[in-house]
């Protein structure tokens, strides 16, 4: 049942036609003698889940702001589906649905009081079914006649998400939008969020790299400021990635070496589990030689896998400095 509310409002209320995208062009943002955000420049399309990534204070929180035209650029130019920031507020809000990282909500109203709030001030018709569409989709149900102050983090972070959005936004821009949920409820947020990046643009940022490597088609990685990768996570992966590396675990004893004698293999070491790790070039797979010196030697191998950069590597080697 969930997932078919999902898919009903990602689809349900689409235009045919109509363009979803943000463009950000040689952003700039200072404050006083410190420069935030350094003429950063990349886009967002419809039918996209993009991943943004950074170090704390590295001006992603203060981007997100200005997209959503919470404050002004000192430099550089917004725009969301064709409309300003700078001229056309209004309209940039009307196509944006923003759940900010300090959740702001009014703690002393019911949580289906507060969205038929905000659903009337976005003036939403059918209102009542609206919210309800809402509440469902983000397993508000059983807490939707609780005061907000009494939900837990993980539920004041759901109806966060529900007032993000109520009213069909094209553009939706989430600061750490899984912070404070149970397992449970990240599968189900997740799920959300995939579905809707099939049909709306989506700019998400979070700390879990393993939740931005399964649901970004694309990450682009600030640092102090400065844009620092944007690119396809597959991509991205070869920038760490200029060697392979087999992690391998023998029964029997074995040395350094010996297993440097393996044709191909640049380099050994041991991790600490115990297991080795053999490098060699990119275009090498040592495996089956692996394989082989482990009969001639009659050592058992238990494990054998060759590792794969992951998105942290990447974020690791960008953000060092």
């Amino acid at each position: 049942m969930l997932i078919l509310v999902l898919l009903r409002f990602a689809t349900g209320y689409k235009q045919i036609g109509e363009k979803m995208s943000v463009t950000v062009e040689q952003l700039t943002k200072i404050y006083g003698t410190q420069k935030a955000v350094d003429q950063i420049n990349f886009t967002a399309q419809q039918g996209e889940v993009l991943g943004f990534l950074g170090p704390n204070g590295a001006g992603k929180t203060t981007t997100m702001k200005i997209i959503t035209c919470f404050i002004p650029p000192t430099e550089g130019k917004v725009t969301v589906n064709g409309f300003d920031t700078a001229t056309q507020p209004i309209e940039v809000r009307r196509h944006i649905g923003y759940l900010p990282e300090h959740n702001p909500l009014y703690k002393d109203m019911y949580v289906r009081e507060y969205l038929e709030f905000v659903a009337g001030l976005h003036k939403i018709n059918r209102k009542k079914q609206r919210v309800a569409e809402m509440i469902e989709v983000t397993g508000l149900e059983r807490e939707q006649r609780k005061l907000i102050g009494a939900l837990s983090k993980g539920y004041r972070q759901r109806v966060g998400l529900a007032q993000a959005m109520l009213h069909d936004p094209k553009v939706l821009i989430l600061d750490e939008p899984t912070s404070g949920l149970d397992p449970n409820q990240l599968i189900e947020i997740r799920q959300l969020i995939k579905t809707l990046g099939q049909e709306k643009t989506v700019i998400f940022s979070s700390h879990i790299m393993q939740e931005v490597q399964a649901l970004c088609d694309r990450v682009v990685i600030i640092n102090r400021g400065k844009l620092v990768a944007n690119d396809s996570i597959e991509v991205l992966k070869t920038r760490v990635q200029g060697e392979n590396l087999v992690r391998v675990e023998f029964l029997e004893k074995a040395s350094a070496k010996q297993l440097s004698t393996i044709p191909k293999v640049k380099a050994v070491r041991q991790n600490e589990q115990g297991q080795w790790l053999l490098s060699t070039a990119l275009e090498n797979d040592i495996r089956p030689a692996i394989f082989h010196y482990a009969v001639d030697q009659k050592l058992t191998i238990i494990e054998m896998e060759q590792e794969v950069s992951s998105v942290e590597d990447v974020f690791q080697l960008l953000t060092a400095n």
